[in-house]
């Protein structure tokens, strides 16, 4: 018999995330077991009782990756009771809407979807069991093609996440003092967060990437694409666009199938790898 699997979902307590769990779940076997994560315990414990039964045993578990230990903490009990951990997807985010001010929100934004990012690999990155998957679910917008050629040094061959935390902390300055404004920067901050996503992945893979590939483990950004949800329906006409469970499916392929050397350290989408740069 196979040894159990682990596998945690951040950010998992609607949308997108609670769609990778249940696909886990349904996929994985009863033997496994796979983490529900999000900051409030309510709501944790009200997604995990509403999960169809079947499969793999779904735990509740509370993770706001705002605060700076709280990954960390998380990972060394998930280590303590397992030994370890074969899937981790980061999909935890803060939204923005067309009403927000860029200046009033950065501060929580950056902390949610970037900080956070960064806390997610330093702590789960150093688990993962030999065959395993860290995820980074980030968006086409994560390139840097979407970025001005004058600031693509900022984020292009980062060595560290160190080092890709302060580029995010000096853009997020620039967006709170307002200089941003006055530069090259894109005026949605979606945009200069999901690249800083895709440079942390690219940063991590270039330090692990030898001994990732002996131990067939997977480090990757994903792109779900366009999603029929509330938030996404603020800013473009998702009438058409597929459910969050319908595009779970590519990033439970990209988990569970095996892995493809190509994707390793990339942002891939529908199985297909998104150039980082127009000189890539």
């Amino acid at each position: 018999m196979a040894a159990p699997r682990v596998a945690l979902v951040t950010g998992a307590t609607q949308g997108l995330g609670l769609a990778l769990v249940e696909g886990l779940a349904r996929r994985l076997t009863a033997h496994d077991t796979v983490y529900l994560t999000g900051r409030h315990l309510d709501r944790v414990n009200q997604a995990v009782d509403a999960l169809p039964g079947g499969g793999a045993r779904v735990r509740g578990e509370i993770l706001d990756v705002a605060d700076r230990e709280a990954a960390a903490r998380l990972a060394v009990r998930l280590g303590e009771r397992h030994g370890g951990v074969d899937i981790v997807f980061n999909n935890a985010v803060m939204r923005v809407g067309p009403d927000d001010d860029p200046r009033a929100i950065v501060d929580d934004y950056a902390e949610v979807n970037n900080f956070g990012t960064t806390r997610v690999l330093r702590a789960f990155a150093p688990l993962l069991r030999d065959g395993g998957r860290l995820i980074v679910v980030a968006s086409s917008l994560g390139t840097l093609h979407h970025l001005a050629p004058v600031l693509h040094d900022r984020f292009d061959a980062l060595a560290s996440l160190e080092q890709v935390d302060e580029q995010v902390a000096a853009w997020r300055d620039a967006v709170k003092d307002g200089s941003a404004r006055s530069g090259a920067w894109p005026g949605f901050v979606n945009i200069p967060s999901k690249i800083g996503q895709v440079a942390a992945v690219r940063a991590l893979a270039a330090q692990r990437r030898e001994q990732d590939t002996e131990r067939g483990i997977l480090l990757a950004a994903v792109c779900p694409g366009m999603m029929n949800t509330p938030t996404s329906g603020m800013w473009w006409d998702v009438s058409g666009a597929p459910s969050p469970a319908r595009a779970a499916v590519a990033l439970l392929d990209l988990a569970l199938e095996p892995a493809k050397p190509g994707h390793y350290g990339e942002l891939v989408r529908e199985g297909a790898v998104l150039p980082w740069a127009p000189w890539r």
